[in-house]
């Protein structure tokens, strides 16, 4: 069975306790049966990796990937994730899987997505990753400025509040750009890209001032 249209699916949770609990492991699943369905893929293997977060971007590490990519070589298909944060957080190991000329899938992102763009997404989202981590070192800063010292239980407080404050403004915009997604979903854009290419033709700009693209419409339905 090795048409065109075969697919094999990759799913990870980056805990042991998730693994035990199925927690992230349905909703990637079913993420990834309706993204087959919806574009006429079959799906004849699936792969489940439970590992801890540390050293977890080493492919040696990954053992149900390294497994996938081996089946797919073999069948000459594509391996699909439900998100493209499944594969890795790490830009330049998505980098890395790219050079086994195993062509991958992200469902959040559709079908059309070529490898080039993943690793724009990929280097997108470690941005945005690093932009937050030092707006809460600057928090930390100004805490420790006023007097707050480490080791200091004021530090913890000090810190929860300012991971706090990061989220409840990305949570803030998420709700009030929401509304404007349902009007271009109402409109016809039914997929992540025509989204965001109707809020940037509207001259919405993102929470940065940016232009949308598909991840970052993405990360907002994920936070409504």
């Amino acid at each position: 069975m090795t048409t065109e249209r075969t697919l094999i699916t990759y799913i990870r949770v980056s805990t042991s306790q998730q693994g035990r609990s199925g927690l992230g492991i349905e909703a990637q699943r079913q993420a990834l049966t309706h993204f087959a369905q919806a574009e006429g893929f079959t799906v004849v293997r699936e792969f489940v990796e439970v590992e801890t977060g540390k050293g977890a971007d080493a492919l040696g590490r990954r053992p149900q990937l390294k497994a996938a990519l081996a089946a797919a070589r073999k069948l000459r298909c594509h391996v699909a994730v439900a998100k493209l944060d499944r594969l890795s957080r790490d830009v330049h190991f998505i980098s890395g899987l790219m050079a086994h000329k195993v062509p991958f899938l992200v469902a959040e992102l559709g079908p059309d997505v070529n490898p080039f763009v993943l690793h724009l997404f990929a280097a997108l989202a470690e941005k945005e990753r690093a932009l937050i981590s030092t707006r809460t070192r600057q928090a930390l800063s100004a805490a420790k400025a006023r007097g707050i010292t480490l080791g200091n239980p004021r530090l913890q407080v000090a810190r929860k509040t300012a991971v706090e404050t990061v989220k409840a403004e990305a949570d803030r915009y998420a709700a009030n750009v929401l509304p404007i997604i349902r009007e271009a979903q109402k409109a016809g854009a039914s997929t992540l890209r025509q989204i965001a290419d109707a809020l940037n033709a509207r001259g919405i700009p993102t929470a940065r001032g940016g232009l949308w693209y598909a991840q970052s419409i993405a990360n907002i339905l994920e936070r409504a």
